[in-house]
């Protein structure tokens, strides 16, 4: 016990400030650490959520166009004649994607990603 406090009796000031300076530092860095964990945390479990939404929107649009295929085929006196108009209306849709896809998806999820990680 004596030679614990001989070891604090022998301290300079400087040294015990260039140790609670690193004590500080080792701090700062572990709390940005953390910091960077829950914000990554966040953005991933809002990009998980949207991305199950977006799997059901998905699988109701599917069921939803093979059954207007279907019902536009029986206006049409075949039914695979249903299922080629859909799959038009898809590849117009798919263009329309492709033309303004920069500006409908792009900028979006990219301001989104932006937006999260600056709340830091």
């Amino acid at each position: 016990m004596t030679e614990q406090k001989k070891l604090k009796d022998d301290e300079t000031p400087i040294s015990r400030l260039f140790e609670k300076l690193e004590d500080y530092s080792r701090t700062t860095i572990e709390l940005y650490k953390l910091k960077a964990i829950d914000h990554s945390a966040q953005v991933l479990s809002s990009l998980a959520s949207r991305m199950a939404i977006f799997l059901l929107i998905a699988l109701f649009t599917v069921f939803i166009s093979i059954g207007f295929a279907w019902w536009i085929g029986e206006l049409l006196g075949k039914i695979y004649y249903g299922f080629f108009v859909v799959g038009g209306i898809y590849i117009l849709i798919a263009v329309l994607l492709y033309n303004f896809r920069q500006q409908w998806i792009k900028y979006p999820v990219s301001n989104y990603i932006i937006i999260q990680f600056s709340k830091l």
